[in-house]
């Protein structure tokens, strides 16, 4: 069974691979939900800006 290496070899290569992507969200709560708060402030902030150059272009018209 020439292929017993094979599936061993993917089996370690996977494992490493797993092994680098398992910590991906390093924040606490609190520091997840700041980030989460601070991101729609921002975002908040673009859709009034839209909101506004909207209405002038409305009252140019």
């Amino acid at each position: 069974m020439a292929r017993g290496n094979q599936r061993e070899k993917a089996r370690e290569k996977n494992q490493k691979a797993q092994a680098g992507t398992k910590n991906k969200n390093s924040m606490s709560g609190t520091e997840f939900q700041r980030a989460k708060e601070d991101a729609a402030a921002i975002m908040r902030a673009k859709q009034a800006a839209a909101d506004a150059k909207k209405g002038e272009a409305s009252n140019k018209k």
